[in-house]
């Protein structure tokens, strides 16, 4: 007899369960190694990239299923917000989707439509094929599909931050994300997220959510600016990510080892055998 399995809850569900905020990191190496050992990091999520990162769907799979059993959540962003490609990550079984780049409320209305079957939305019907409902293994997925999946929309332009209330108010969209990063691009002011304006438009954007009821989360490397943010209301910051760990950690020792090395005086270095 076959085993009946019951879905993960979605991050909208923890969202909703916790007062407290949420603290996640990237993973973008395109490693199922590196995600398992980050997924038991402690932290809350893991945003696995396919956007700006070597990771397809064979790659995505292979890390969902490595932090699958861990105490963390997993979010994929997609590369773009396209429904076919929306369409074979969810059938992976990814629950919880980020789309970037979603300037208007009409886009975000048609990323809702693309994780919901019909009639409610155009999501293509494939589950008895498919991860998501384990093969046909989670009972009613059919029915209860949209149960199983939180979709969050991310914020990286001025169109989008000058639109931010109509989107945050789009049915479906579970919450919001802010990009300084491309934010900043937008402005005129590239490679300068933390730059004054910059922070102080994605402050305007976290209260603007906030005060719609909604979920708003933003990505903030520098602990000061994460907490500057985390202050302002944001249930959800992403303070790290792999590649960037072991670039700076690897930079560091070489920093410590080999410059020390070299400055010694010659009569002051000894072999060390």
């Amino acid at each position: 007899m076959p085993i009946r399995v019951a879905a993960e809850p979605t991050f909208r569900d923890v969202l909703a369960g916790t007062d407290r905020a949420q603290i996640g990191m990237w993973v973008c190496s395109g490693s199922a190694l590196v995600a398992e050992i980050c997924a038991g990091s402690g932290l809350d999520w893991l945003l696995i990239d396919t956007e700006h990162s070597p990771n397809g769907l064979e790659s995505t799979l292979s890390q969902l299923q490595a932090v699958h059993g861990y105490p963390i959540v997993p979010l994929v962003r997609a590369p773009i917000g396209d429904r076919i490609i929306v369409k074979q990550l969810l059938d992976l079984g990814v629950q919880n989707l980020l789309i970037p780049m979603v300037d208007t409320a009409e886009q975000a209305h048609a990323m809702v439509a693309a994780v919901r079957y019909p009639p409610h939305g155009v999501r293509g019907v494939g589950s008895a094929l498919a991860r998501a409902s384990r093969w046909n293994r989670i009972d009613d997925y059919l029915a209860r599909a949209s149960e199983t999946i939180s979709l969050f929309v991310q914020i990286e332009t001025t169109d989008a931050v000058a639109n931010i209330t109509e989107i945050a108010s789009v049915d479906g969209v579970d919450g919001l994300f802010i990009g300084p990063s491309d934010l900043a691009a937008s402005m005129g002011l590239l490679g300068q997220q933390d730059h004054p304006d910059v922070v102080a438009s994605v402050e305007r954007c976290i209260r603007t959510v906030a005060a719609l009821g909604k979920p708003v989360g933003v990505n903030a490397f520098a602990p000061a600016t994460a907490e500057r943010y985390l202050a302002a209301g944001a249930r959800f910051v992403l303070v790290g990510a792999d590649v960037a760990i072991l670039a700076r950690a690897s930079e560091s020792l070489a920093a410590t080892f080999i410059t020390s090395a070299t400055s010694a005086k010659p009569d002051t270095v000894r072999p060390s055998y």
